[in-house]
């Protein structure tokens, strides 16, 4: 019995050993390459094919149909509780329409609005033409999609 406890122990430490020494010598830092996934070219990320990402048409139509799914839910609970069903579709018109930033956070606006301002009297001094400002607001808020 003691002879297997110490083959056991042993074996960890000489693991332990060769595995410290393969990490202080190996070509390159493995801790950089930590998270980078290792199934990649040489564990680069590549772009996304167009129409795929978040903003893509399969992205929208995954993202409408996780709404949908967590709506019926919240009203199935709803009803089990004696409450009136929700609306699906008005709510996913709702939630996933246009927004209209002015509506929903004035404050965010104002706040895009004096970036503008900034941006434009920067803009003259280093003899630009400045921007629209309402434009330039309102494209602002769209990139951030507020």
């Amino acid at each position: 019995m003691e002879t297997t406890f110490e083959f056991v122990v042993f074996g960890a430490v000489a693991f332990s050993i060769l595995m410290c020494l393969f990490f202080l010598f190996s070509r390159e830092n493995v801790h950089d390459e930590i998270g980078s996934g290792g199934f990649g070219s040489e564990g680069k990320l590549t772009a996304p094919a167009p129409g795929t990402g978040v903003d893509g048409l399969a992205g929208r139509a995954e993202r409408e149909l996780e709404v949908r799914q967590m709506l019926g839910a919240r009203s199935e609970r709803l009803v089990r509780s004696g409450q009136p069903a929700l609306d699906i579709d008005a709510e996913v018109a709702r939630l996933l329409g246009p927004s209209q930033p002015e509506a929903l956070e004035p404050g965010i606006a104002e706040e895009v609005r004096q970036l503008v301002v900034a941006r434009n009297e920067r803009r003259v001094r280093q003899g630009l033409e400045p921007l629209e400002v309402e434009a330039e607001v309102a494209r602002t808020l769209e990139e951030f999609d507020r």
